[in-house]
């Protein structure tokens, strides 16, 4: 059983309040072996939702206290997005899951390239929040982008 992120197969759950579908995605969720997740609706945010990115530093910073994410008018969603996390792993543990398809870029998903705090759309490397956790879990992540 794979976690996969619900916006890829089509939820309305993004932060704009849109699925971001991936047909390949999908057809292996049809498949019966995928468990649709969202982060950060699991965390307590609404959607639709302000754009958030983490603020200097790595999901690993903001797992260990030492880095926050932000919304472009300074709102602190970092509680929702380590609570969100959190949640993703208890349900990655009661199904076994041992891999996870999730957003590019995301501030909860993403995983190898995330934008860099500054809401100017350059990317750095690094993982958002829930695929930080899952990755220090033991629990192998991609993106839609690698699927």
């Amino acid at each position: 059983m794979k976690l996969v992120s619900a916006c890829l197969i089509g939820i309305s759950c993004n932060y704009r309040g849109e699925s971001s579908y991936n047909e390949e995605v999908f057809e292996e969720f049809k498949t019966g072996n995928m468990y649709p997740i969202c982060p950060e609706i699991l965390g307590g945010l609404p959607t639709p939702r302000a754009a958030a990115e983490i603020r200097y530093g790595s999901s690993s910073d903001v797992l260990d206290g030492k880095a926050r994410v932000v919304t472009r008018e300074g709102e602190d969603v970092t509680d929702a997005l380590i609570k969100g996390a959190y949640m993703v792993l208890e349900i990655a543990r009661s199904i076994g899951a041992k891999e996870a398809v999730l957003k590019a870029r995301s501030p909860s998903c993403g995983c190898g390239k995330i934008y860099d705090g500054t809401f100017s759309g350059n990317m750095v490397d690094g993982d958002g929040v829930t695929a930080g956790l899952l990755k220090r879990n033991g629990i192998e992540v991609m993106t839609d982008n690698d699927v």
